[in-house]
């Protein structure tokens, strides 16, 4: 049982399309028991097709599973194993840049991988001044340094999509729900507060800063929305990995020796239950669940 993943040729003429090209170079350089493995590539008359592993779930998937609840220590290890890919990744020079519970595949024996790479690229790791696009990681899980506008920027965009995860594995659902980059915004500063000179010292230099500075200062409600859900220490972690400064995030390889990880109970456990539930947890599965549930009330409500 494989993965296929066809590569869209909009056009011949125009050739074979460079984010795909990317996307297979930097797989076939990377291997780790945390990131998904391309393991050929096949061509069948105008198509093209990247073959992977295939794995049951996906972390979205499991989350809006009707039935199956994760424990606190099955939470620990998939969340360890998140920042163990990501840690190799960011080791490697590897941005993923997509960050989400749906490319956060998981085996039935509990196995965490890292997929679609579709946004991931090589950077520059001894230059500090290279620019990127910011038209990267889907809108709940983009940071806010992207939002306002910065083109430079380092692996703590991944660790923040990381700390929205790292969350919503207690929550069960995207913590920031924005509709579109100036709502996401406020769906931050609601929970985190709003950046100061002393949480965000150099968000004055961001480009679109002065065009959508809040009106009012928010303090943050992080304590006081997530403190009865996750313990001390993994609140402290999810917090620190959750800065509105990008450069107060801790690498993932930091992150990994934080003592929730190294003192704070429970051990992390392997979700080996996950072997018993019935059929596929895909986000695609969960959400065609979802439509039917809201057709079924629909037609109870006629």
């Amino acid at each position: 049982m494989v993965a296929l993943k066809r590569i869209r040729m909009e056009s011949e003429r125009d050739g074979f399309p460079i984010t795909a090209l990317r996307e297979i170079k930097l797989l076939q350089s990377v291997r780790h028991e945390n990131v998904v493995s391309l393991l050929e590539m096949m061509v069948e008359k105008s198509s093209v097709y990247m073959v992977f592993e295939y794995l049951d779930h996906d972390l979205s998937g499991i989350l809006t599973h009707p039935d199956f609840i994760l424990e606190h220590a099955h939470r620990k290890d998939i969340f360890r194993q998140l920042l163990q890919g990501l840690a190799y990744l960011h080791r490697r020079g590897i941005l993923h840049r997509d960050i989400k519970g749906s490319n956060i595949l998981i085996s039935s024996g509990g196995q965490l991988k890292l997929a679609d790479f579709g946004l991931a690229r090589f950077y520059n790791r001894r230059r500090s001044d290279v620019e990127y696009t910011n038209r990267v990681i889907t809108l709940w899980y983009r940071p806010p340094e992207l939002l306002l506008g910065a083109t430079v920027y380092s692996p703590a965009v991944d660790i923040w999509g990381a700390g929205c995860l790292m969350v919503e594995l207690f929550t069960r659902r995207a913590i920031f729900q924005g509709h579109d980059e100036i709502g996401q915004l406020h769906a931050i500063y609601d929970v985190v507060g709003t950046p100061t000179d002393g949480n965000w010292p150099d968000v004055g230099k961001l480009p679109w800063h002065s065009l959508v500075r809040p009106k009012e200062p928010r303090a943050s409600q992080f304590h006081a929305m997530f403190g009865d859900l996750l313990p001390p220490e993994g609140l402290r972690l999810a917090e620190a990995l959750l800065s509105l400064d990008p450069a107060r995030r801790p690498t993932a390889a930091e992150a990994l020796t934080h003592p929730y990880f190294t003192s704070e109970a429970p051990l992390p456990e392997r979700p080996t239950g996950l072997g018993l539930l019935s059929g596929e947890w895909h986000e695609f599965e969960s959400k065609q669940r979802r439509r039917r549930e809201k057709d079924k009330e629909k037609d109870r409500q006629r």
